[in-house]
């Protein structure tokens, strides 16, 4: 009898820590993400919430998908094979909605655009830069470009096509080219050319950048996943600021071309210029969006005639409730 009851008391537990098991399974709501370039440590907050376990802490089984050049994100986001994706900036995003597709930003990692100008040594200032020869990519032109033209006198008879590639720029030291504040100095100076960053957030380019920005629909329908997920990432970036270890292993699973060297050096220039930390954020809280700078963000691209504002709105290009809620304080 007592073999009996002892029997039934196991088979029991067990199907109790099968039901458990099936319930915690149940609760991991799958979420995939995908990010605007290989992976690297700018995307390291969301591979660090994703190591660590910060999203299953939210019920979420998210997936970190890897864009490029040739990848059309905010299409296959439409076509439903991600839930959001990483806008390049909050300026981008609205640029497609303009063109008919109804996304949405939430919210901003980097609360300045990591877009640079990179010049050689005898070269201080963007003043200096006019009527030499610039290499941008063809994206600037609805993008930083027009900036630059309006804010100092630049022309486009001075630009050349940017390729990604440094040679041409450490080949001909009259020439400057675009960059990312943690990306293409960096191999600039490991080729043993001095050079000077210019950063357009320090002259007053208004745009956010590392979006979390998503459909309409799916911000409609998966609100409760959407905040959570917004509110997770925005804590796997303070957890990678203090300790990228973690993040950085998956980084290097899916991008094995990237280095140590080069995460610590990325990770270095984001703290040090408190490009997720600083601005707004630090009262805020990590991914913030304040209607000013969505303002002046709307407004850059009215004026620049990047977008026509009959076909979008500002209050429809942004909703902040998700990142407000957050309050992740770095």
């Amino acid at each position: 009898m007592k073999k009996s009851i002892a029997r039934l008391t196991t088979i029991v537990s067990v199907l109790l820590l099968s039901l458990g098991a099936a319930s915690t399974a149940h609760a991991q709501e799958k979420f995939t993400y995908m990010t605007n370039w290989y992976a690297q440590a700018e995307h390291g907050g969301f591979y660090q919430a994703v190591a660590t376990g910060i999203y299953k802490k939210y019920g979420l089984d998210v997936t970190i998908k890897m864009g490029g050049p040739q990848v059309n994100i905010v299409q296959m986001m439409a076509a439903g094979q991600a839930e959001c994706v990483m806008g390049s900036s909050d300026l981008q995003m609205i640029q497609m909605r303009e063109g008919g597709v109804p996304v949405v930003t939430l919210a901003a990692v980097f609360q300045k655009d990591p877009q640079v100008l990179i010049a050689h040594e005898d070269v201080t200032k963007f003043e200096d830069l006019k009527g030499k020869t610039i290499l941008i990519a063809s994206s600037a032109q609805r993008g930083y470009w027009p900036w630059l033209k309006a804010k100092y006198g630049f022309t486009d008879s001075q630009t050349r096509p940017y390729t990604f590639n440094i040679q041409p720029f450490v080949a001909d030291k009259t020439v400057a080219q675009q960059g990312y504040l943690t990306s293409e100095p960096f191999a600039i100076a490991k080729a043993g050319v001095k050079a000077n960053t210019l950063m357009f957030s320090d002259q007053g380019y208004p745009a956010y950048a590392t979006t979390i920005s998503c459909m309409e629909k799916t911000v409609k329908d998966r609100g409760t996943a959407v905040g959570n997920f917004v509110k997770a990432t925005m804590e796997g970036w303070k957890s990678y600021l203090a300790d990228p270890a973690p993040g950085n292993v998956l980084i290097k699973k899916d991008n094995p071309n990237m280095s140590d060297e080069q995460l610590a050096y990325s990770v270095a220039k984001l703290k040090e210029l408190q490009m997720v930390t600083g601005g707004d954020a630090t009262k805020a809280g990590i991914g913030i969006i304040t209607p000013e700078r969505a303002k002046a963000s709307y407004d850059f691209l009215v004026e620049t005639k990047l977008i026509d504002p009959a076909k979008v709105k500002m209050e429809e290009a942004y909703n902040t409730a998700f990142i407000k809620d957050a309050k992740v304080m770095p």
